[in-house]
């Protein structure tokens, strides 16, 4: 028996270190690395028993060949050889009648570690494929910070253990972001006060000292309500705005006077009095500091909504006070060049471009995709439009190949499933996205049974194909060593050999990195002459059919539709749905009660929990939930659509609108 390092892989901003205990060839504990500068030694409950989902009785153990109608689960055992073959030869004479472009890759982040995210983008490429545009999660967050702030790096985590007060805006961090809390907790025992803003009271508001509830949608209203007063009242930072800012001038007369409190409280809900409040208290403190969310993204308006709660520290000077300042996603990924692996240079010109969140569409009003490879991902679960995912997914004339762990809804309908390994079967380098912290996790066991890694099945495609290029005999070793000298790039000294040697390697930042900034003025641009408009304002959703809100916020138990596997963590309180006292009784609604919600995509059947957890108006969902956990054929993403941002072309999760029946 020994002990080893490793990595949680999932698409989480913490990125854990673990230590994992190995007895011959099976994980049998699986700790928190207290070595990690972020995380600390803690895990949340759905890593604390790892090895539950490493040695599942549910493991795919085999390849499978499909029997039974689509949908079904009836397989068959096939080997390795049989199904790479199958898979080959069915793409060659796809290629030849229809053209490499009807042959899809689908993946997103069932695995964060570099080498397994990438390993399929070359093949696909060189294949000659459609490309998927992977904007899934919160490509809108991203740019309205960009947008703003360009390149700049976005402050680190433990930089808030100094603030005096702490906005948690939009981010159930006690579901998405756990190990923040001790930088919370740190900033509260030196007298830091914390307030939370978001749609619902979630198990992270009730942790703060104040909870402010918004209307979806109207985030950005807020910011410019509480630009408005902090204006009006004398709290801006006049010196920091003329030194640091363009456009602070524009924005304060053309933009900031019709946000008054009381246009505030019409557009978002919340009271006027608690605009100023909240103002007030951002505007006086020492060194504010916003931990950003991702769940104000997921609206048509996300990109702007996160430009303009941006532009908040701006407007106080708190960028560069010890202590102050905002997190989106760190930057941590920077520290690697991954290039050599994805192979952007194998593109071919012209090639379509799909975007995943519009994957339904795709296979059900175009039947030019007749193949559809996917991996690290299970879209039949997790797209949005679940109804028109499903009826691409039962195409007889589509061939589905899906790499998995767990036969999902999505593998239910495969054509070929391949046996995938977990991250303590392969090599990875991995990196935060919540800290800067990076980290190499090495093959702590052998792979169960005959689970393969994406990079392994990328090889073995190479193979089957007739492909000869040196870069698919390399090793997942071989590539995690590349991208470890890669990180000499980074701006500052990375400790390459611990790197190596598997444990926690915290990246240092530039001692000016938060008083520089990545823009084309050098400035914090709240004015950005590239974008229209060149001044943010709040844009207004359209108001869509259906007469309440619906959100569909993380569940603490589970990571977007993964740890479904385990019975301990799913077995109970799914599709449970928060309803204001005021709904309940508006419609005659109980406790426990079963009801659907339905709009013009479909509809599922929930269990009512009568509760001041969801404001008036908006009834709240948490969790994405394999079918067999559910009542019903559909989970919530049979009500969520397929359209995008404004910006980025990301999802819009929590644009939605239901009617509600029992």
């Amino acid at each position: 028996m020994h002990r080893c390092t490793s990595v949680c892989p999932y698409d989480c901003p913490d990125a854990c270190g673990l230590i994992v205990t190995v007895d011959g060839n099976k994980a049998v504990h699986v700790a928190g690395d207290p070595s990690h500068p972020f995380t600390r030694g803690t895990l949340c409950p759905k890593m604390a028993h790892y090895e539950r989902t490493v040695h599942s009785p549910r493991r795919l153990t085999t390849p499978l060949r499909r029997t039974g109608p689509k949908g079904s689960g009836q397989f068959e055992p096939i080997s390795w050889e049989e199904a790479l073959a199958e898979i080959a030869g069915r793409w060659k004479a796809i290629i030849v009648e229809k053209g490499a472009e009807a042959i899809l890759p689908y993946s997103y982040a069932g695995t964060m570690g570099i080498v397994q995210y990438d390993a399929l983008h070359g093949f696909f490429y060189r294949l000659g494929a459609s490309e998927l545009d992977r904007t899934i999660c919160a490509p809108a967050k991203g740019q309205g910070f960009k947008d703003v702030m360009g390149s700049t790096l976005p402050t680190a985590p433990q930089t808030a253990q100094d603030s005096d007060f702490i906005l948690l805006w939009s981010i159930h961090m006690l579901a998405t972001d756990i190990h923040f809390r001790h930088d919370v907790e740190a900033a509260r025992k030196k007298g830091a006060s914390v307030w939370c803003i978001d749609t619902y009271r979630s198990r992270t508001a009730d942790m703060a000292d104040r909870f402010i509830g918004v209307r979806p949608g109207t985030d950005g209203a807020l910011a410019l309500g509480m630009m408005h007063v902090l204006d009006r009242d004398g709290l801006a930072d006049k010196t920091f705005l003329k030194e640091k800012v363009l456009g602070w001038e524009a924005l304060k007369t053309q933009v900031l006077p019709k946000y008054t409190p009381r246009e505030t409280e019409r557009l978002t809900g919340v009271p006027a009095d608690t605009v100023v409040e909240l103002a007030h208290a951002y505007g006086k403190a020492r060194a504010p500091f916003i931990r950003l969310g991702s769940g104000q993204s997921r609206y048509r308006n996300g990109a702007m909504t996160s430009r303009l709660i941006t532009c908040l520290p701006a407007v106080v000077g708190a960028w560069g006070k010890p202590g102050g300042g905002l997190l989106t996603s760190a930057g941590a990924s920077k520290a690697y060049q991954r290039e050599f692996i994805r192979h952007s240079d194998w593109k071919k010109m012209g090639t379509r471009v799909i975007n995943m969140c519009r994957i339904g569409e795709a296979l059900t009003q175009d039947d030019s995709i007749r193949s559809l490879f996917v991996y690290s991902s299970n879209p039949a679960c997790t797209a949005p439009d679940q109804n028109q995912m499903l009826n691409g997914l039962q195409r007889e004339d589509l061939f589905t190949v899906v790499h998995e762990r767990f036969l999902t809804d999505t593998a239910r309908y495969a054509d070929i499933v391949l046996p995938a390994t977990t991250s303590l079967e392969h090599d990875d380098a991995y990196y935060s996205y919540g800290n800067y912290t990076i980290q190499c996790g090495w093959a702590a066991i052998p792979p169960v049974g005959q689970s393969r890694s994406n990079w392994d099945v990328a090889c073995g495609l190479a193979k089957a194909m007739g492909w000869d290029e040196a870069f698919y005999q390399q090793s997942t070793h071989d590539l995690v060593e590349q991208l470890i000298a890669t990180t000499a790039k980074w701006p500052c000294a990375v400790d390459q050999e611990l790197l190596r040697s598997g444990r926690p390697t915290p990246l240092t930042l530039p001692a000016d990195y938060n008083l520089t900034y990545g823009t084309k003025s050098g400035k914090i641009e709240i004015y950005n002459d590239a974008l229209a408009p060149a001044l943010p304002d709040y844009m207004p959703l359209e108001q869509d059919a259906g007469s309440l809100a619906f959100v569909n916020a993380p569940d603490m138990r589970i990571l977007d539709s993964s740890f479904n596997e385990r019975d301990e963590l799913t077995k109970d309180r799914t599709m449970v749905l928060f309803v204001h006292p005021k709904d309940a009784r508006r419609y005659g609604l109980q406790d426990g009660q079963a009801v659907i919600l339905q709009n013009e995509r479909g509809e599922a059947e929930f269990t009512v929990e009568i509760s001041d957890r969801a404001m008036p108006g908006c009834v709240v969902s948490e969790g994405v939930w394999w079918r067999e956990r559910i009542k019903g054929r559909h989970s919530v993403n049979v009500l969520t659509s397929q359209r995008l941002t404004d910006e980025g072309s990301g999802s819009t999760f929590y644009d939605v609108r239901v009617d509600i029946r029992k």
